[in-house]
């Protein structure tokens, strides 16, 4: 790459920040559809910094060290402290910040180790039953092999994720959700 050349930027504090700013500007309310969809689309901005990663990656623009390098940047921007004078809002983010911790440990994997062997839907079990017995270790680490699959293009059936119970392995899968959709159409979501 020549000095003339630009460096990739996949993801930035200002943008992170720039949702966070229109966060506290809105009235927040998860029963609304509008303040659904910018949480959704907060959280699916975030996954589609990490699909370019990975497409990056796989067309040579960067090498694997770079490419995990750009993955923890964008966790590290991402999984920072925030904190609202609203406590629903700043529940509400750690919300979206735990949705994405299997996509940042997923996407870093399958640049390191590849594809894990297995089937979706059987990790997704499986952690949910990790889940059942308390082993969140374990659940996270199965939900993150089914995002290696998600990432190498096995479909994730969201109807399975409607049979979860609600805890931490439906928030995760939901995170693996926006990754799909992410790779599936890595089209930015715009900030405004």
């Amino acid at each position: 790459m020549t000095e003339d050349e630009a460096v990739e930027t996949f993801y930035s504090e200002e943008r992170w920040q720039n949702w966070l700013d229109r966060l506290a500007d809105e009235e927040l309310d998860p029963e609304n559809e509008d303040s659904a969809r910018l949480l959704l689309n907060l959280q699916d901005d975030a996954a589609i910094a990490i699909a370019k990663i990975l497409a990056a990656l796989e067309e040579d623009r960067i090498d694997e060290d770079r490419a995990v390098e750009e993955i923890r940047d964008v966790s590290d921007i991402v999984l920072a402290e925030v904190s609202f004078d609203d406590e629903d809002k700043t529940m509400l983010i750690d919300g979206v910040q735990t949705s994405l911790v299997p996509v940042f440990y997923a996407a870093e994997e399958f640049v390191v180790g590849g594809v894990v062997e297995g089937d979706v839907d059987e990790f997704v079990h499986a952690a949910a039953d990790a889940e059942a017995d308390e082993d969140l270790d374990a659940a996270l680490g199965y939900v993150v092999q089914a995002g290696t699959r998600v990432i190498d293009g096995e479909r994730l059936d969201m109807e399975l994720v409607e049979e979860l119970e609600y805890g931490l392995v439906s928030e995760w899968v939901n995170g693996l959700d926006s990754l799909q959709s992410a790779i599936e159409d890595p089209e930015v979501v715009e900030e405004d």
